[in-house]
């Protein structure tokens, strides 16, 4: 049962790799941009005229920091998340381990 487990990790693990790198071996010439430029992009073709209703507060100074700022907030999110799993998980045990000693008291 462990073993399967294991492989099924491993597995789980080389597919999301699998995921991130053929993208990147099926088309190297491809520029990944995000969807605010695309939305640039479409505004300006729709009305050149178009004036931006505010401007940013800050503005990162490079690449690198906007980068680094998005997977800080996608790594507090996903520890987020398996807080709340982990958090989920205890309770449900902690219930199951407290209904079954009080079974086992009431024999």
């Amino acid at each position: 049962m462990k073993r399967s487990k294991s492989l099924t990790t491993l597995f789980l693990i080389a597919a999301v790799i699998a995921l991130a790198i053929i993208p990147l071996l099926l088309n190297p010439t491809s520029e990944f941009s995000g969807a605010d430029d695309a939305a640039s992009g479409a505004i300006a073709t729709i009305d050149p005229n178009m004036q931006p209703w505010f401007h940013p507060i800050w503005t990162p100074p490079g690449g690198e920091t906007e980068s680094l700022l998005f997977a800080l907030q996608a790594a507090l999110g996903a520890a987020f998340i398996g807080y709340f799993f982990g958090l989920m998980k205890g309770r449900r045990s902690r219930v199951a381990t407290v209904s079954t000693s009080a079974a086992t008291v009431g024999d």
